[in-house]
């Protein structure tokens, strides 16, 4: 430990820290733009001066910490000269804050409001730049907002690896580009960027003049996309903020995905993949229950179903890789010693989808795989002759190779032509709207909560097998 004075505060700071480093570690406020704890020091912001005794002023996170040092992080010169700061930064900055989806939470705001607070000393007209520049189909650039904090190349050389972007000209002409021959829409890590920036100046396409942060909550939740189970933040309506007119849809959709920094599992990153769930989470949903395609309520599927399972000499399950630790569990509880079970794939990659890389992405595109494993084992599917009821959970089975002559309990979320050939269809919910845990490949447990209620008509998958279980028989 080094023992150093911080505003008269004595912290006990660890070997190799920097100023910025330890004073964030106990607690105490420096601003910045460049600096990110994944990423190279870069210490061209200047917003971190901090005013050292016997040195004067300096950056902090490129200070390393010394034994005895004493540090002020709010004088009067240190206040005197973020002003300054700000005022260099906001010179060609324009004031288009009322449309720029970042505020909110933006820290170019926060911080001139903070440190700063007044209207620019410059007289001069701002010096204009490229507005809507397309750097993918992704994300757009607005340079005008860029304050060259460098946090998106950076990122792209350091973490992404795909050295898609560079800084093109000097001076006040300075602008980020992309490379050439490095396309930053191959790179499946790039909206990574959009977080990064601490202003308005790369903006998501999926995002954009969407809605309000302010209109929205962030629910905790893991991406199902993958075995790595990154943790992320569902962005959705606040119930306060419901929308009553125009499009009401809005109050039960995922407006945004961004990750929850998790060390054991994904860092402060997340792949493309997860920004996207949306699209994958609010296809058309099943909501009624069929007997043979015909609609028929909740207890009589239970009751057809219940009847199935008691008939069945050889039933066979096949279990979701995508169901949670709690539903895997209650399926085995319950109906674990009646199916012969074995865990299915729910999901594969799509055409031009990254299969695995370095950095997150696992080629096994489910998220539950190695708890449903541990449970129902690892043996690949089998549906031998003489099995006459086939328990489908989930997404992922081709209904062509079931037995001739065998029965069929489904139990999926979506609406699919599948659903209306099983003798018995249940539709279920989604891990969107309920609570649980996924267990990734490293034997990570993370929970999830629900963002929205479940449509009308889908059941939660853990109360139906106690409800299918009741008058089950064990065949010898």
């Amino acid at each position: 430990m080094t023992e150093i004075v911080i505003n008269d505060r004595t912290i006990d700071a660890q070997p190799g820290q920097t100023v910025l480093e330890a004073a964030l570690a106990n607690g105490i406020f420096v601003p910045t733009f460049c600096w990110h704890p994944k990423l190279s020091v870069a210490g061209n912001c200047r917003m971190c001066l901090v005013e050292v005794e016997g040195r004067g002023l300096d950056i902090a996170c490129n200070m390393p910490v010394t034994k005895g040092m004493r540090v002020l992080t709010d004088s009067p010169e240190v206040k005197a000269h973020r002003k300054a700061m700000l005022q260099f930064i906001t010179l060609n900055h324009p004031v288009d804050c009322g449309i720029c989806d970042k505020a909110g939470e933006c820290r170019l705001q926060d911080y001139h409001y903070a440190y700063n607070g007044e209207p620019s000393l410059s007289v001069e007209p701002k010096v204009r730049s490229t507005k809507y520049y397309n750097l993918s189909s992704r994300i757009l650039l607005d340079n005008e907002r860029c304050i060259l904090c460098l946090r998106c190349t950076r990122f792209t050389h350091e973490v992404s690896k795909s050295m898609a972007l560079g800084i093109e000209h000097r001076g006040d002409t300075s602008v980020i580009r992309p490379v050439a021959d490095r396309p930053l829409g191959e790179d499946p890590y790039s909206d990574n960027i959009i977080d990064l920036c601490p202003v308005g100046a790369l903006q998501s396409r999926q995002f954009l003049h969407k809605t309000r942060v302010w209109y929205l909550k962030p629910t905790p939740s893991v991406c199902p996309g993958c075995a790595r189970g990154c943790t992320i933040q569902v962005w959705h309506r606040k119930a306060e903020w419901r929308v009553k007119a125009l499009d009401p849809a809005q109050n039960n959709a995922i407006a945004r995905v961004t990750p929850l920094e998790n060390p054991a599992v994904n860092g402060p990153w997340i792949c493309n993949k997860g920004r996207d769930l949306a699209r994958l989470l609010e296809r058309q949903r099943a909501t009624e229950p069929m007997l043979r395609g015909a609609p028929t309520s909740l207890e009589g599927a239970l009751e057809r179903a219940r009847e199935l399972i008691g008939a069945a000499r050889h039933p066979v399950a096949l279990v979701s890789s995508w169901g949670s630790n709690e539903e895997l569990e209650a399926f085995r509880r319950h109906l674990g010693a009646v199916f012969t079970s074995f865990v299915k794939c729910d999901a594969v990659a799509e055409p031009g989808e990254r299969i695995e890389d370095q950095l997150l992405i696992r080629a096994d595109k489910n998220p539950n795989t190695a708890a449903a494993e541990a449970l129902f084992g690892r043996a690949e599917a089998q549906l031998p002759e003489g099995t006459d009821l086939v328990l489908v959970w989930g997404e992922g089975f081709d209904f062509a190779r079931l037995p001739r002559g065998a029965r069929v309990l489904f139990l999926n979320a979506y609406l699919q032509p599948e659903n209306g050939h099983a003798d018995v269809f249940l539709p279920i919910t989604i891990h969107t709207e309920r609570a649980g845990h996924f267990t990734n490949f490293q034997g990570v447990v993370s929970a999830f909560q629900p963002c929205f209620e479940p449509p009308r008509g889908a059941a939660h998958a853990e109360a139906l097998f106690a409800a299918l279980a009741a008058p089950a028989r064990v065949h010898a």
